[in-house]
């Protein structure tokens, strides 16, 4: 029998980690957490990680966010991606 190649990898609803990195600013994790509370309300700030580069340019925050489905994390991934103080989202 074949394997459901459209089934998902993750099961949802589930916690998720984003990995979101920019250039640093002072208003980079705001803006991050605007973003992901957009669609998901119960985002809780206080659990994001939050790592410098060596030279101090960059910034990243892992962010971990509860998903309840694969439309919801794509729209996340999309509307941080597009945003242009991300350099990259993971």
């Amino acid at each position: 029998m074949a394997e459901d190649i459209s089934k998902n990898l993750i099961d949802f609803p589930c916690h998720f980690p984003i990995k979101v990195i920019g250039e640093v600013s002072d208003n980079f994790s705001d803006i991050i957490i605007s973003i992901i509370r957009a669609h998901t309300e119960l985002f809780d700030a206080s659990s994001i990680e939050m790592r410098g580069s060596s030279q101090g340019k960059y910034i990243s925050l892992t962010c971990n966010i509860y998903v309840e489905s694969k439309a919801q994390l794509d729209q996340i991934y999309i509307d941080l991606s597009k945003h242009p103080i991300t350099k990259f989202v993971l």
